[in-house]
């Protein structure tokens, strides 16, 4: 391993650290296919405890669960977006972003559809609170449903049926992260600020396009993790699984 080659393998890792993402207009798309160097990146991203993703246009750069030395637990998550007050508010929008990731991880049709039209914040609130409310039903017969996931379905269930519902006056209240579509605007700015949706019509009617880059991280790492399964089964409910038009 000469020093022209960690030369060229920082740039591109730093680069990925930077921006999480390269894609094929990038000068670095290219040196990172030379096989020294790619094998100097994935050395790095390893002892670093972070992954590489390799798609056929994109490479993604994501950090791993456990042993990384840029894993950020709830506290740090909470110092870098003040929007998240509480652990349940913390899980309340995991389950949102977990409800996004299934409306559109379906079926092929579901993953165009979304690209072409988006999912709007209220067509979200409506596929949340049918979740929220299926657990309730669940959680009345069986007490201890979540247990098995690690999930404390009972305490997200009553946070999420007591917030303020914000139907309307969108533009007054979207600050308002105790409401239920100002949860879910904080949410879903999780994901823009990983580069991974765009936000249109922020100040009307906000609706959220899927990015590319989402799709191919489903595609190239979430489906790889039983977790992501178990939960993204957990999301689902007799009525979303019919739901016509999520984007309205």
């Amino acid at each position: 391993m000469n020093a022209e080659t960690i030369k060229k393998a920082s740039a591109v890792y730093f680069t990925l650290l930077k921006d999480k993402v390269i894609d094929e207009n990038s000068e670095h798309f290219q040196t990172f296919f030379d096989p020294e160097v790619r094998q100097t990146v994935l050395l790095l991203a390893d002892e670093s405890g972070t992954y590489i993703i390799e798609s056929p246009k994109r490479i993604h750069l994501v950090v791993q669960p456990t042993g990384s030395v840029f894993a950020t637990n709830f506290t740090h998550m909470k110092e870098k977006h003040r929007q998240i007050e509480t652990k349940k508010h913390f899980h309340l929008i995991s389950v949102i972003i977990m409800s996004f990731l299934a409306s559109i991880d379906r079926n092929q049709a579901a993953k165009i559809r979304t690209k072409r039209e988006g999912i709007s914040y209220y067509a979200l609130e409506r596929y949340v609170n049918d979740l929220m409310m299926n657990w309730e039903k669940i959680l009345k017969a069986k007490p201890n449903f979540g247990e098995e996931e690690r999930l404390d379905m009972k305490e997200m269930v009553t946070t999420w049926k007591y917030m303020e519902v914000d139907t309307e006056d969108y533009g007054l209240k979207k600050g308002n992260r105790r409401t239920r579509i100002g949860l879910i605007a904080s949410a879903m700015r999780l994901l823009e600020t990983e580069g991974l949706i765009v936000i249109l019509d922020r100040d009307d009617i906000p609706k959220v396009i899927p990015k590319q880059e989402l799709f191919e991280r489903i595609e190239y790492l979430y489906h790889d993790y039983d977790r992501y399964e178990i939960l993204k089964k957990l999301m689902t409910t007799e009525e979303n699984e019919h739901a016509e038009n999520p984007s309205n």
